[in-house]
């Protein structure tokens, strides 16, 4: 990999090319990294008080009435974001999407139980559970390593 840095006081704002044949894991991670940069905080809402909070403290996002859900040790807020605005920003080694209305921190996730008609259930170091759709199972597999069989 050739990397070229180029300062000048005539440049307005940093700008990030990356110029490759393919996507693979490590233009991922970096893509994450820059990303993960940029979301420094979020603001979640409890009644008229806000709150800021570290995307790293949030265990997962979930849809509730038509409104965003972040949901941490101290708490529940309220987010502006949608969930595909959250899937954009955030770095996509740390947050993945279990099912249309969740999205969970994989370094919150505890365990899993396989369920009879192909979903998952993760349970969070919290406590809590939540479901992956069969949609999202493959997703999850593959991003925790879990088929490590190589198929013939």
């Amino acid at each position: 990999m050739k990397v070229s840095l180029n300062i000048d006081d005539d440049f307005k704002e940093t700008k990030v090319t990356i110029e490759t044949p393919k996507l693979d894991d490590s233009v991922q991670e970096l893509l994450d990294y820059i990303k993960g940069q940029e979301t420094e905080f979020l603001v979640g809402k409890v009644g008229e008080m806000q709150h800021i909070l570290k995307p790293s403290d949030i265990h997962y996002f979930h849809t509730e009435k038509e409104a965003v859900i972040a949901v941490t040790t101290s708490g529940s807020y309220k987010l502006k974001e949608k969930l595909y605005e959250l899937e954009e920003i955030l770095p996509s080694n740390k947050f993945l999407r279990l099912s249309k209305s969740v999205i969970a921190n994989l370094h919150e996730l505890s365990r899993f139980e396989a369920s009879f008609n192909g979903t998952l259930c993760v349970h969070f170091k919290s406590g809590a559970k939540e479901y992956v759709s069969r949609t999202y199972v493959n997703t999850i597999k593959e991003a925790l390593k879990m088929n490590r069989r190589k198929s013939v």
